[in-house]
């Protein structure tokens, strides 16, 4: 994969040397570039904002900049060995929450191109262009506001990495994890068996792996009921047997809240409504 990310705030992306993306960029899964906006200007302050039009507080990225930016890292023109276009990603408090399911779509592009707004954000117009040539994606963290997007790059980068293959040391984590089918991940314990008096629970030292595979099921079903109910309310009713719908109805589950799925859930060859494990592709 091939990201590259704009900002005037390089000097942000350091962390992406260390740990297993520092690796993956070592390696060459991951050919990442960071860009300083106020390369593309040309005034001797490298001024990137002006005051908004229609008056108001704050500042607003000026579109020349960001149009130069753009036309060199996603020119209108293939390149003459026809490497495709990068997807814009942009952070905005005003884009579509970003979730595990968005993440697997991001890891299957080939180039990322990320755009970090800053002040009262980017003049509209640069998106409105960009859209005409490439893919634009406005990306939420949440129901808050940042500083800058740079932030909110830096999380999305490590959802998306992680899922690229070699990445990880044992992609089998990938199916086990929070989201990697709808649910929150059950409650995980290592050595010693007992700590300051907590112990380990007995079916995960007795060595029974179906019995252990059956808990951490309905343990991630409680978590899920008690900590998400909006995550259970979203899963396909045919993925849930009866074993789930029991350990459900112990956590004091609704029984009709499991009835309703998603409206515009992906329908994916497992049947969850949930993106696939690593090696699986969605219908």
């Amino acid at each position: 994969m091939r990201v590259d990310i704009v900002s005037i705030f390089p000097e942000y992306f350091a962390p992406l040397d260390l740990s297993l993306i520092g690796k993956a960029r070592a390696n060459g899964t991951l050919r990442l570039a960071v860009h300083d906006l106020r390369a593309w200007t040309h005034d001797v302050h490298r001024t990137v904002d002006d005051t908004p039009y229609g008056g108001g507080p704050g500042m607003v990225m000026r579109p020349e900049p960001w149009g130069e930016a753009l036309d060199a890292l996603a020119p209108e023109e293939l390149a003459p060995d026809g490497v495709t276009l990068p997807r814009l990603v942009v952070p905005s408090p005003a884009g579509e929450p970003f979730t595990q399911a968005m993440a697997y779509e991001l890891a299957a592009e080939s180039h990322l191109l990320f755009a970090c707004g800053r002040y009262e954000g980017i003049d509209q117009r640069v998106l409105d262009h960009a859209a005409t040539r490439v893919r634009v994606t406005e990306v939420s963290l949440g129901d808050y506001v940042l500083f800058g997007g740079e932030v909110a790059v830096l999380v999305i980068l490590e959802a998306v990495t992680r899922l690229l293959p070699g990445v990880l040391g044992n992609a089998g984590s990938l199916d086990e994890e929070s989201h990697a089918h709808g649910l929150l991940e059950a409650p995980m314990y290592t050595k010693p068996a007992l700590w300051r008096g907590h112990e380990v629970p007995e079916v995960l030292r007795s060595g029974d792996h179906g019995r252990i595979a059956r808990w951490r099921r309905d343990e991630a079903l409680a978590r899920t009921a008690g900590r998400r109910p909006d995550l259970l309310a979203a899963l396909a009713p045919e993925s849930l047997d009866k074993r789930d719908r029991a350990a459900l109805e112990r956590a004091g589950v609704d029984r009709a809240a499991l009835e309703r799925a998603a409206v515009d859930r992906p329908t994916l060859d497992d049947g969850t409504g949930f993106p696939p494990p690593p090696g699986r592709v969605a219908k």
